[in-house]
This record gives structure tokens, C-alpha cells and sequence, in this order.
């Protein structure tokens, strides 16, 4: 009889599976995941970047997972409130557009009161002759309603899940691809290969927890050998990112003529964001881009707002992610259901959790309802414990990140206002642990463009996992649209060079 290394072993290093795994942790499972390329690097680094109820998942009737969203919405941003805030959102309208006012009032109205809304402000009328919202856009806009929602840097939540249940006691593997998986004598035997080195080796757990997203059919298809129908749709979605089109720190939520909508948030200071698209997807996850198509509609859909065109020539990044939504048979990509579907397989010999759908919202209470299902499988451990928890960073009040940023400054006053500002917003009070011994900004070694310094780098290397330049650079710190290409590369040699020196 083999006695297994570990109670779950979790295959996806996704937000679904960050957050599994570090839940199941907290509880007192033996627990190991691993992550074919970088944690976040798929699905979960390629979101809008919200953390929102979902105001447009009430026109097809998905008020559970609506409801779910809103609660958890003031949840997570007092777990993580270095990387989640409050963002205000502006809805335009005209007469005779897309949605009548009534309507968009109702869907308001449930919005507030749906999911138990204590600090973030309620909904408003705006006269957009008056308000300054109104001054980047069409004179035709002359109403809008403003609400509530919140902004996440997504590949941020991800890692930051990834290292907490490290932290307690996971077993966190990165660039490792799970080649085969078995069960025999009642446990999974789990074969995998270290994408760098092709390494192998051999691992064996009670449970298996299929939280590959995109490639959870290939998983069970080519992993584990089943040859059951496609349960996941993939969705296509893409963003562009613009030169600022706006100063107010509001975004926009804009409706168009086909009945999709894209949003217009502030991003990284400089900077706006718009996406996303919705189209079905099927090649290989690991090849999406955006299309030409989807350059056109986004720039088309958000000129239909802007007194000053969104042209192709403005944009200074694109970002393209696939969704796995659960195939409920939908007829239009848009309509396909965002809800998470957890299904536990009880012909695979040994249990067999697969995880399909899902959003950044709801991961945390996604990770709870597949720990019943676990705990319904190989035994309960431990209860539920993340509501009122704090992810790495995040142990301060959920206003008081203004406070925070003057510690920090009061700490290394050689810090510059925005450099303080954008470390608080990444690491939160582990920043003071970064710059732990710094007196000047030469303590903080070689500076790599923008306000990149080795420190940081290191840390990053240390403690996130952080392999390539990449990582680094467009999901860890954003400082991709910073550096020139030059830049770029030699914060890649600089890496290489790591492993050969001492990094605490």
C-alpha cells in the first residue's frame, strides 16, 4: 500500500489554483501544486483587472453569482488592500441607445442592494454637461450614472495566493508540467517534468485537483487519458492599451450598438486600459493574441464615446487571455455562463476534482466550495478561514493606503513620491522588509529603467519566483511599459546571472 507524500496535489497555477491550494494549506492538508510556466501566467494575468459583481451578468439572470461577486468584492479588498481598491464607474447613456434608463436603473438598484455594500458609495445620477467625466466625451452624453466597483492588479493576487500557502506548508512548484497522472492502490501517481531542465520526477497524493484552466480537457485528456467530451469553452478576450485618454480616476463603462461592452479604466498612471473582446477561441491557449479584428472593434467601440478617436497607432500594449468557461451550451461567446462549475469524478479510481469557469471575484469562495468538496472526498480539515485573513502585504487597513505611503516615506525619505507609491501598491508593508537597510537610492543597486531597481528584482527572484524578464517586467511590476528594449534585455542577463550569487 503506497502512503502518499501529500493529501491534494493541485495541477494549475492559476488564481483558481493559487487559491485552492492556499486555502487547503490553511486548513492543515498536505497540499503541493504545480504550474507549467509562471504563476498567473494565463487566464489570470489577462483579465480587465476587476474585482466587480458583474453588472452585465444580471440581463441573463446570473444573480447568484452576481450576489456572490458583490459580497466578495469589500472581502478581498480587506484582505489585499495594497493591490484592491475602490474604482467609481461612469455608465453614459443617451435616449434611444442600447439600454433605456429604466432598465439600467433597475440593474443599478440591484446592484447596491444585492451583495451587502458597507464602505463603497452607492449609485448616482451624473449630469455630464457639469461633471468632469463628461469632458473627454461626446457632447451627445449629457446623463450617466456612476457606481461602485473595484480594481485588482490580477497577476499580483495570483502570486501573492501562491506565496501564502507556501508560507504554510505548500508545496509550490513553478515551471513544472504535469506529463502523467495515474492512480494506483488507491492514490494518484503524478509524473512531472521541470520545464527548464526536463528534469523529471515522481509525486503521489490522495486527491487530484484539475485547476488548469484553459488546458483542463488536455489535462484530462493527455495527462490522464480520458477521452470524455469538451467541457470548457474557450472565450477569446484582448485589450489594448492607450497613451491616458482621460485625468479623472474614474472609468467608463461603455455600452455598444451589438450589445457588448468595454470598459475605459486609468491604468498605471500614464495610461488607459480598454477591453475586453468576446469571441469562442479554438486553437492552443498558449498561441492567443489579438486579432486585427479585435484591434479595429475595440478602437471602434471606444471612438463611439471619445471626443478624440482611439486609433491603432495609439496603442502601447496589447494583452490577449482565454477564458475556460463551462460549456452550458450558450449560442454566443458573450452569453456563455461566468459562473465556476466544480464536478468531482468518481470513475478516475482515485478523487478527481475538476474545475471549470470562474473569475477573479469569486476565487476565494470558488477555493471554499472545493474544499467541501475534498473534505466530502478524503475528510475534513480544519473550517473556513480566509474571509477575515490578510494576503502577504496586506495587513493594514483596508483605507489606509495614503497612511501607508507616508511610513514609507518617512522610513527612505530618498524614495520619490510615485516610486513609494507604486512599491505600497505592489508589496503593501512587505515593502519595508524589501528595502530593509537602505539609505540611499544607491543602496538599492542597479537601476534598469523607470523606477526599476535590482532590490526589487532580487526580491522578486527570492520570494515570487520570478525566472525571466517577462515575469517581471508585465506581470509582477508593470514596468514592461517603461523600459525600451535595451532596458529589457539587460534586466534578462542580470537575471541569468542570479543564480550563480547569493540572493536571501
Amino acid at each position: 500500500m503506497i502512503e502518499p507524500e501529500f493529501d491534494i496535489f493541485v495541477i494549475g497555477g492559476g488564481i483558481n489554483g493559487c487559491g485552492i491550494a492556499r486555502d487547503a494549506a490553511g486548513r492543515g492538508y498536505r497540499v503541493a501544486l504545480a504550474e507549467m510556466n509562471d504563476f498567473g501566467s494565463g487566464t489570470s494575468s489577462g483579465s480587465t483587472k476587476l474585482i466587480h459583481g458583474g453588472l452585465r451578468y444580471l440581463e441573463h439572470y446570473e444573480f447568484r453569482l452576481v450576489r456572490e461577486a458583490l459580497m466578495e468584492r469589500e472581502v478581498l479588498w480587506a484582505m489585499a488592500p495594497h493591490i484592491i481598491w475602490p474604482m467609481r464607474f461612469v455608465l453614459p447613456f443617451q435616449k434611444g441607445g442600447v439600454r433605456p434608463a429604466w432598465l439600467i436603473r433597475l440593474g443599478l438598484f440591484l446592484y447596491d442592494h444585492l451583495g451587502g455594500r458597507k464602505l463603497l458609495p452607492p449609485t448616482k445620477s451624473l449630469d455630464m454637461r457639469r461633471d468632469p467625466a463628461g469632458k473627454p466625451l461626446k457632447p451627445i452624453f449629457t446623463k450617466a450614472f456612476e457606481y461602485s466597483d473595484g480594481w485588482v492588479d490580477d497577476a499580483r493576487l495570483v502570486v501573492l495566493n501562491a506565496r501564502d500557502a507556501a508560507g504554510r506548508g505548500a508545496r509550490i512548484l513553478a515551471r513544472t508540467k504535469v506529463v502523467r497522472a495515474e492512480h494506483r492502490e488507491g492514490c494518484w501517481a503524478i509524473e512531472l517534468e521541470d520545464t527548464r531542465s526536463g528534469a523529471r520526477r515522481s509525486m503521489t497524493a490522495r486527491m487530484l485537483v484539475n485547476a488548469a484552466g484553459p488546458w483542463v480537457d488536455q489535462v484530462l485528456s493527455r495527462a490522464m487519458g480520458h477521452n470524455g467530451r469538451a467541457t470548457v469553452r474557450l472565450v477569446q478576450g484582448s485589450h489594448i492599451v492607450v497613451k491616458k485618454k482621460f485625468d479623472d480616476p474614474r472609468a467608463y463603462f461603455f455600452q455598444n450598438p451589438d450589445n457588448r461592452i468595454i470598459f475605459a479604466i486609468p491604468y498605471q498612471q500614464d495610461y488607459t486600459l480598454i477591453g475586453t473582446t468576446d469571441r469562442d477561441f479554438g486553437s492552443d491557449p498558449t498561441d492567443v493574441r489579438i486579432s486585427q479584428e479585435e484591434t479595429d472593434y475595440l478602437c471602434s467601440a471606444a471612438s463611439e464615446y471619445f471626443r478624440e478617436p482611439v486609433r491603432p497607432e495609439d496603442i502601447v500594449w496589447t494583452y490577449s487571455a482565454v477564458r475556460p468557461l463551462y460549456d452550458d451550451g450558450a449560442s454566443k461567446a458573450q452569453e456563455a455562463t461566468r459562473d465556476y462549475v466544480l464536478k468531482t469524478d468518481e470513475t478516475a479510481g482515485a478523487p478527481l476534482l475538476n474545475v471549470f469557469g470562474g473569475k477573479l471575484t469569486t476565487y476565494r469562495r470558488l477555493a471554499e466550495h472545493a474544499l467541501e468538496k475534498i473534505g466530502d472526498a478524503i475528510g475534513v480539515k480544519g473550517s473556513p478561514w480566509t474571509a477575515g485573513s490578510h494576503l502577504p502585504g496586506g495587513d493594514f487597513p483596508a483605507t489606509g493606503y495614503e497612511g501607508l505611503v507616508d511610513r514609507l516615506l518617512g522610513r527612505f525619505p530618498f524614495l520619490a513620491d510615485a516610486h513609494a507609491r507604486r512599491l505600497v501598491r505592489a508589496y503593501g508593508t512587505d515593502t519595508f522588509e524589501m528595502l530593509a537597510g537602505a539609505t540611499s537610492a544607491a543602496d538599492l543597486g542597479a537601476l534598469f529603467g523607470g523606477d526599476l531597481y535590482a532590490r526589487e528584482v532580487e526580491w522578486l527572484i527570492a520570494r515570487e519566483w520570478a525566472h525571466g524578464a517577462d515575469d517581471i517586467l508585465w506581470r509582477r511590476t508593470k514596468q514592461g511599459l517603461r523600459l525600451t528594449t535595451d532596458q529589457a534585455h539587460a534586466l534578462e542577463e542580470y537575471m541569468a546571472a542570479i543564480p550563480a550569487r547569493s540572493v536571501g
